[in-house]
Order: C-alpha cells, then structure tokens, then sequence
C-alpha cells in the first residue's frame, strides 16, 4: 500500500482501486492483494460498487468501475479547457481572425472557448452555441476520423462530401468557403486526446474577402500548430 494519507478508509479504498488497476479480481484476490481483512476488503469493495466506482464482470468478480471513466473524460474537457483559452487568444492574435474551439455532441457541434476580435468585420460563434455538423471546416474535422458506419450517417444531408474528408484526414486540417453560411470561411483542425482519437477542432473564421476562397493557404500552419499544442497539453496532463 502506497504512504499513509492519515485518513485509513480512504487509504484502503485506494488500496482496492489500486489492486482492480491489474483487472478483474475475485474477493480472495482482492485480500490477496491489499494485505486487508477480508471483511473489510469486502465492505470497502461493495460500498465502492454502490457509488460505480467498482463494478462486477460475468463471473462476478470485482472490476473498475464506469464512473471512473467518467470522471476522467470531465477532468480531460477542463484540462482542454483551461488550455485552450490562451492558445486560442494567442492564435486570433496571430492570425486576425475569431478563434473558437468546438466538441461534437450528438448530432451538433458546440463551441465550448472562443477568442472573438474586438471590433471589425468578424464572424462571431459565442461560447455556448449549438451548430450544424452538416457544414463549415469545424464539422469536416470532427466527422473526418469517424469510424466508417458513423461517418457514412454523418454525410447524409452533409454540404461536404467524402472526398472532402479523405482531403482532410490527408493534410491534417479542413477549409470551408461559403459552407455554413454565405460570405464566411474557416479554416479547422483536430485536437486529440492521449488515445489519438479526435476530441475536438480549433477553428478560425472569418469574412471570405479576408480569407479568400483559399483561407487553408493563409491561416492552416497557424491553426494546426495551435492544435497539436492542446493535444500536448492533453498528454502531459494525462502522463502526470
């Protein structure tokens, strides 16, 4: 068991997670394992059942949890978060364009940080905002790395096609002119999680006359840079 905490129920109850971390283990492994009473060792792993943080596989033996996974996927999106507001301040500096972040959910995508210009001509996507996965570069960027079935679903309706996401997944970042609505361009790329699956996009958009009919060309270095370095954080995060 690792150093004492001062507080033994919780040490103990760490000890069992600790010991289900190499897999399923019956309650005479469980014993085995933690140097705990079996009572106790009992106790401990059915209160942790009770709040999912423990589970039973087929045969009955104690297993990890599905909270768990779920509290690391929340802990994962404010780490994401707390990164992403100074990397999308630095990369709406950089490239004079709003800068937002997006995570798919369901069958939309919503802007969860956004870095907006100040004043000018600029296309504004409030943090908070629900919008299609039918169209814009944020949408081609979480639908590009789908498994095939759930890709095939998602170009139903779609104003991309699956060329356009074979270019995508391909260069590593997508474009949109026009796409999602008239007279406004976005460049977009992934930002992946320790596992390498795509947990969200980095979007910049703008006026097309700024961006031109080619905004990949401008801004594509800048965006993909600023993902890859919210994917780092990710990991480091994740390492530690």
């Amino acid at each position: 068991m690792d150093k004492s905490s001062g507080v033994g129920v919780l040490d103990k109850a760490a000890a069992v997670l600790a010991a289900l971390e190499a897999g399923p283990a019956s309650l005479a492994q469980l014993v085995a394992a933690t140097g705990l009473a079996r009572p106790t060792a009992h106790r401990l792993a059915v209160a942790l059942e009770h709040h999912r943080l423990v589970g039973r596989d087929m045969q009955g033996r104690f297993v990890l949890g599905p909270r768990l996974p779920e509290l690391a996927t929340a802990a994962g999106e404010d780490r994401l978060l707390a990164a992403a507001g100074p990397a999308l301040l630095a990369l709406r500096d950089h490239t004079g364009e709003s800068a937002s972040l997006f995570r798919r959910q369901g069958d939309a995508r919503v802007c969860v940080a956004a870095a907006e210009l100040p004043m000018g001509l600029r296309d504004s996507v409030p943090v908070g905002a629900s919008l299609s996965m039918l169209a814009g570069s944020a949408a081609q960027v979480l639908l590009a790395w789908e498994e095939p079935d759930r890709l095939h679903r998602g170009l139903q309706g779609a104003r991309f096609t699956a060329t356009v996401l074979s270019g995508v997944r391909r260069r590593g970042w997508a474009q949109s002119v026009g796409e999602r609505e008239q007279g406004v361009a976005s460049v977009s790329a992934p930002v992946r999680g320790p596992a390498g699956r795509v947990v969200a996009a980095v979007s910049i958009s703008g006026p097309l006359q700024r961006l031109s009919r080619q905004p990949g060309r401008l801004h594509a270095a800048a965006v993909v840079s600023t993902a890859n370095r919210l994917s780092e954080a990710l990991k480091r995060t994740d390492a530690s």
